[in-house]
């Protein structure tokens, strides 16, 4: 039987939380390791596009979404906070933050 893999689609919010994350990795190691981080992070990103209907409950949920209607999990990859949510027939990345930005920012 063949399974739905759900595509996984960045929001705008989550596009510029990238910006961001390039932006910060520029200033602190260059260019170079700077776009590595991000296609690793598109990578990581991509676990997500998996038929396993029970990975789509992988991280831990997250708090800092709890008082919205919707669930919301996250992801940890080295520095990096991915934050996500499961449509019907999508994933949803609605916010990517590396921790060791100021914590403020993650608004």
């Amino acid at each position: 039987m063949e399974r739905n893999v759900k595509q996984v689609l960045l929001t705008n919010r989550a596009i510029k939380d990238i910006v961001k994350i390039r932006k910060f990795n520029v200033e602190l190691y260059g260019e170079k390791i700077a776009s590595k981080i991000v296609d690793d992070l598109f990578g990581y990103i991509g676990i997500l596009e998996n038929p396993d209907p029970n990975f789509t409950k992988i991280g831990a949920k997250d708090e800092a979404f709890s008082h919205l209607k919707r669930n919301y999990r996250k992801l940890i990859i080295n520095t990096i906070k991915v934050t996500y949510r499961v449509g019907k027939t999508k994933m949803y990345v609605v916010r990517v933050f590396d921790t060791r930005q100021n914590p403020k920012k993650n608004n």
